[in-house]
């Protein structure tokens, strides 16, 4: 078991640590969400509202990066475990269409 509490299933799409890695980073934006929402809770002035704003941009800064690290990890194992070059065509197309519809 992970500090989360989700079992860590070995396999090639991710390794042992960077699922740790996304799941810690996924934890500490789980964190500050609910920090956003006590923001929102307590806001009483216009003012606040700025308050809230930048905590909301940097908690979708932090997912965009989770992200990013995700679709890194995923194209080095994919080129990492490709037995040939047509193996490693396909991977990189099942990525640019991730991509292309997630990005």
């Amino acid at each position: 078991m992970s500090d989360s509490g989700l079992k860590i299933v070995e396999g090639t799409a991710l390794s042992a640590r960077q699922k740790k890695d996304l799941l810690n980073r996924l934890a500490r934006i789980e964190g500050q969400l609910r920090g956003v929402q006590k923001l929102i809770a307590l806001a009483a002035e216009p003012s606040d509202c700025d308050a809230v704003a930048q905590q909301m941009a940097a908690a979708r800064k932090a997912l965009d990066r989770s992200f990013v690290q995700l679709l890194t990890n995923c194209i080095v194992n994919q080129s990492d475990n490709a037995q040939d070059l047509m193996q490693a065509q396909a991977g990189a197309g099942r990525l640019a269409a991730m991509l292309d519809k997630f990005a």
